[in-house]
């Protein structure tokens, strides 16, 4: 990624870029740590697998988002346009999760779009990644009416799904935005900010999981843009094993 572009998606995190060498990132929440290595998108694909294992794992995906796609386990299916299965690279190191499905994502059956999700592209550029590189999410498949928080029954019939996609990709950091996705996956109701800025593990794999704002809160409350950067810091660490 050429300079100019990388600033414009550190402008759009709210962040001035410094050159910190020997600092300690606490002390400079908005500076960014040049990396060691060029700066470049993580690798993202694992160890190459035989034909006949990927074949295999292809038709689990099929199999997957066809189940998702017919779903009507639960009211949401009467109110949807269409499911929203997630998207993404299905060998990724990193997981995003969030709640549900908005208007927008209902209309285009894909996760993260409209503003809040050109600022989580920001928020990913700004460590090296695109949004083709990473795996992103929902805790639910469908979109609730007037975008109300998912009840309980909701999130229970749909987390197989997100379960067997995590089983699929089985990624090395899943990261959740918002307290509604953070609060489902750690069976919690402790404040997100009390959540971050800690190692959580998730799911039978004791899958590490990291907590941060959801993009649309940062739309609302930019000047909380710093602590999302310290959480972005730290999930490059984790995925370059520092």
């Amino acid at each position: 990624m050429d300079a100019s572009r990388r600033q414009q998606y550190l402008d759009a995190m709210g962040i001035t870029r410094y050159v910190v060498r020997e600092a300690a990132v606490d002390d400079h929440p908005q500076a960014v740590v040049e990396p060691r290595e060029p700066a470049a998108p993580i690798p993202v694909a694992k160890s190459p697998k035989p034909a006949a294992g990927v074949s295999a794992q292809q038709s689990a995906w099929e199999v997957l988002r066809a189940r998702v796609a017919s779903c009507t386990a639960c009211e949401l299916h009467a109110s949807r346009t269409q499911t929203v299965f997630g998207i993404g690279n299905e060998s990724a190191q990193l997981m995003i999760v969030g709640e549900a499905p908005g208007a927008e994502e209902d209309r285009q059956g894909e996760p993260f779009v409209g503003r809040a999700g050109q600022l989580l592209t920001a928020m990913l550029h700004a460590i090296g990644l695109t949004r083709e590189a990473v795996y992103i999410a929902n805790i639910l498949k469908c979109r609730p009416p007037g975008n109300r928080n998912p009840t309980a029954e909701e999130v229970a019939k749909c987390q197989p799904f997100l379960i067997q996609q995590l089983s699929l990709i089985k990624p090395k950091v899943m990261l959740a935005v918002g307290g509604v996705a953070a609060h489902n996956l750690l069976e919690t109701d402790e404040a997100v900010g009390r959540l971050r800025n800690r190692i959580h593990y998730y799911g039978e794999d004791r899958t590490p999981l990291l907590v941060t704002y959801h993009p649309a809160y940062l739309l609302r409350r930019p000047e909380e843009k710093a602590k999302v950067w310290q959480d972005l810091q730290k999930l490059y660490g984790m995925l370059h094993g520092d």
